[in-house]
């Protein structure tokens, strides 16, 4: 009688005792992996990070490079790689909209809401995962810089510092993109405001031609551009030409700098905005 009950008795509750910190881990582990295993079963999903940057790296390097020029007649190939290390992380922000509209409008988020799980689990998860498809991205990015005969010419621990501030530039408008899913109805339009944001921000700045070029009153809008402070850092650690230099403006005279500065800046604002828009949608 004893084995019997013992067999039909409930199993212990594991998560008795465990804290808080705990448990947001844990949920934060299961989403991530959840997301992960959707990639996996739909691998198109990864077009933003490795289709897109080899089109517009051989668009630029070999259709409107030669007709570029640059301060000191540097290579236009290595010039070119520091910019799409920054245009390829950044520019899955209105990817990331589009999925949290998704699962809002087909009411996945409504399940999780019914679960005992930490708010903040949900968006730092898919955040998480957007980093795992952004290191891809770079991963993508150098390897066909390195094809068109862009090249390094630093230590490792200079490429490595690149990387790191690329990454940490990528996650941080990863959350820009969290918060316009936040906000936004439907995933047409999240992908249309995406594109309106993404465009200038890539276009206006030093990613793709000297800030030097452009019209003195567009000028200091591209200096301080998050994505020209991201691009001077990754030539002058890549020892790439780097006209930037050159300006006389604080972020590209401190790109590094700027670069954490921007990134801090962002994460400041658009972490708490996102949750506190997640909370205001599920809970009402």
């Amino acid at each position: 009688m004893t084995a019997v009950t013992a067999e039909l008795a409930p199993p212990p509750d594991v998560t008795y005792g465990r804290s808080a910190l705990s448990h947001f881990a844990a949920d934060v582990w299961v989403l991530t992996k959840r997301s992960i295993a959707r990639i996996r079963n739909e691998p198109e999903t990864l077009a933003d990070v490795t289709i897109m940057p080899v089109i517009f790296i051989l668009m630029f390097a070999y259709v409107f490079g030669g007709a570029i020029g640059l301060p000191g007649h540097g290579s236009y190939h290595e010039y070119l790689i520091g910019g799409m290390l920054g245009m390829g992380l950044a520019q899955t922000a209105p990817g990331v909209a589009v999925a949290l509209v998704t699962d809002m409008s087909t009411g996945l988020i409504d399940r999780f809401r019914s679960l005992p799980m930490s708010r903040w689990a949900v968006l730092v998860a898919r955040s998480i995962a957007e980093l795992l498809t952004q290191l891809i991205g770079a991963a993508i990015v150098v390897c066909v810089g390195l094809a068109i005969g862009w090249r390094v010419h630093t230590g490792a621990g200079d490429v490595i510092e690149a990387l790191a501030l690329s990454l940490l530039f990528g996650y941080a408008f990863t959350w820009a993109g969290v918060c316009l899913g936040m906000m936004l109805r439907s995933p047409e339009a999240a992908q249309a405001t995406g594109f309106i944001i993404f465009l200038p921000l890539t276009f206006v700045s030093s990613a793709f031609v000297p800030t030097q070029g452009m019209p003195g009153w567009l000028q200091p809008v591209a200096n301080w551009n998050p994505m020209s402070a991201l691009a001077a850092a990754s030539r002058h650690l890549f020892g790439n030409p780097n006209p930037a230099a050159a300006v006389h403006a604080w972020p590209m005279q401190h790109p590094e700098l700027a670069v954490v500065g921007w990134s801090v800046l962002m994460l400041a604002i658009f972490a708490p905005l996102a949750v506190r828009q997640y909370r205001r949608k599920v809970l009402g």
